[in-house]
């Protein structure tokens, strides 16, 4: 219900989630009906979920880090410190690394903000969708260079080859990192949205690549530090139809608007991208299996990867801005965005639930044109007929 919630102790959690479901009984945390319950925390997290639980859906919460409550020159001065939840505690964390490996979780309809570390993050597990949710202002002031929402390391509850990880329809921006990454001493990441290591590759991990699919699409990324939309280390990764603006605001990050990095089997398609005049438009580097088609891309100072039906025109958005209260990203009617995309099986709703397609074929980026009705009231022949 309506409140405030926090967290009692330094290094504790507003919730920590270690009782499992079943697959016919999931446990869900949501808002009472009417209500915005709020979660404030200088711990470690909002909301955790760890020791294997599984089954859970979390939904409809506000959840607000630490971040407003400390300076950079704070921040900067616990670079070194791996260890400080005033720096580095994350919003909502599925965290399979000790205890058992959670699975099938949803996380829908959140707002995450202001958090030192991750917005909202996945490791070492699987069955994960997060949708709907609206995540900003995280990742600034950790030193483990983290992103807005992302997956690391998944793991593989079974083998099938479907759709395992979905992430749709989420707002995510202004996510950056203001301190250099632990490991390097320098600036990384801050992404918007990130598959992270899906290879099992990194830090001692035995779990073996993630067989299952990741589908990332319908997602609005923009004014992150680092890539608007970055799959890393991993295969088997759909991006369709996401709409990156005018991300890789870090001096020195030039990832690109979607960045697929010693990847494989990765489809990006139907997506929009518009990037910074000093900043590439797009990147590939040491990739295989990388297919790249269907997108407009815009901007920018390089287009790395361009496929025969891309198109480098000016997507023409309503009213495209770094600033999230007059942003708008919906299409114009002579957007070159309509009516060319491919059509791909499960995207059937747009970012805001519109069918795809309205007409003919699917459009690209997060939002299917909607045409302009024409009201029922006033109707323009009763006023003619009164001249």
């Amino acid at each position: 219900m309506n409140g405030t919630y926090t967290n009692d102790c330094a290094d504790c959690y507003v919730v920590g989630i270690t009782r499992s479901g079943t697959a016919t009984n999931w446990i869900t945390y949501k808002a009472y009906p009417g209500h915005n319950p709020v979660l404030k925390f200088n711990g470690w997290a909002g909301f955790k979920v760890m020791h294997g639980a599984s089954y859970i859906e979390i939904s409809g919460f506000e959840i607000i880090g630490n971040a407003a409550n400390i300076t950079l020159d704070y921040a900067l001065s616990q670079k070194n410190n791996g260890s400080n939840p005033l720096t580095t505690g994350a919003g909502i964390a599925i965290d399979g690394r000790s205890g058992g490996h959670p699975h099938h979780i949803r996380i829908l309809k959140n707002r995450v903000h202001d958090c030192g570390g991750g917005g909202i993050g996945a490791i070492q597990s699987d069955y994960i969708t997060f949708s709907n949710n609206e995540v900003y202002n995280n990742a600034w002031y950790s030193p483990y260079a983290e992103s807005g929402m992302g997956t690391l390391q998944s793991w593989n509850y079974d083998d099938s080859p479907g759709y395992r990880i979905v992430i749709t329809a989420n707002k995510v921006y202004n996510n950056r990192s203001y301190v250099p990454w632990l490991n390097t001493g320098e600036m990384s990441d801050g992404n918007g949205i990130i598959i992270d290591d899906g290879k099992n590759t990194q830090n001692g991990s035995t779990l073996g690549a993630y067989k299952g699919r990741t589908l990332v699409a319908n997602n609005i990324s923009f004014g992150n530090g680092g890539s608007g939309i970055h799959s890393y280390l991993s295969e088997r990764v759909d991006i369709i139809n996401n709409t990156a603006y005018m991300n890789n605001q870090t001096p020195g990050l030039n990832y690109g608007e979607i960045f697929a990095n010693a990847s494989g089997d990765v489809t990006i398609m139907n997506n929009i991208l518009v990037a910074s005049p000093n900043k590439a438009a797009n990147s590939n580097w040491n990739n295989t299996g990388l297919t790249y088609d269907y997108n407009v891309i815009f901007g920018g100072s390089t287009i790395a990867v361009k496929g025969p039906h891309d198109l480098v025109l000016d997507p023409q958005f309503i009213a495209p801005s770094l600033n999230p209260l007059s942003a708008n990203f919906r299409l114009t009617s002579s957007s070159p965005a309509i009516n060319n995309g491919v059509d791909w099986a499960g995207i059937g709703v747009d970012f805001e639930g519109n069918v795809r397609p309205t007409s003919g074929a699917y459009d690209r980026g997060a939002y299917e044109y909607q045409p302009q009705k024409i009201p029922l009231w006033p109707r323009p022949q009763l006023f003619l007929r009164q001249l």
